[in-house]
């Protein structure tokens, strides 16, 4: 008879901790939904593009469109901070809950410098509804980064800035 009342407590034991670890995970429920860089363009502190800047180079900003029919978010990021040599570009998107996270990276750091870029990305199976924007930028440092809330029930276009004033920004 003591041997049932013993497992009796480990089987509550176990069941609760079973419980606790589904709610861990449903906590951050990660979706199915995918992104890509589709262009980029060319290291920004070059003579060519110092001449057609149209946002200044202490602005690092997000513009974004999302198309419902398509459940499709595009996304422009302007003056992303990358090596001058970088190789690939690229980055990955993922979402947990409610925040859709872009870590973008470069192939490379040949060169002894760091230059500006404006990003394209794609990301597919959004859904209509609100979301935390976050970038994670290799040259980032203590800056602020860029994060923000798009409600694409209420807008499907917005921008986003932040002020940028650490090399390679605010050259």
């Amino acid at each position: 008879m003591k041997t049932g009342f013993n497992i009796l407590p480990a089987f509550l034991i176990m069941g609760i901790l079973a419980f606790s670890c589904d709610n861990e995970n449903e906590s951050q429920q990660q979706h199915d939904i995918k992104g890509r860089l589709t262009g980029h363009s060319e290291c920004k502190n070059k003579k060519a593009f110092l001449e057609t800047i149209e946002t200044s180079d202490t602005l690092s900003c997000v513009e974004y469109v999302y198309d419902a029919v398509n459940s499709r978010l595009l996304l422009h990021h302007i003056n992303a901070g990358f090596n001058c040599c970088p190789g690939n570009l690229s980055c990955a998107v993922t979402m947990i809950n409610d925040t859709i996270l872009i870590a973008e990276s470069e192939e490379h750091y040949l060169c002894d410098c760091d230059c500006l870029y404006d990003l394209d990305i794609e990301v597919s199976g959004v859904e209509n509804r609100k979301y935390l924007i976050k970038f994670s930028e290799p040259y980032l440092g203590d800056q602020e980064p860029l994060v923000f809330e798009a409600d694409l029930p209420a807008s499907a276009t917005g921008s986003y800035c932040v002020l940028r004033f650490q090399y390679p920004w605010g050259i």
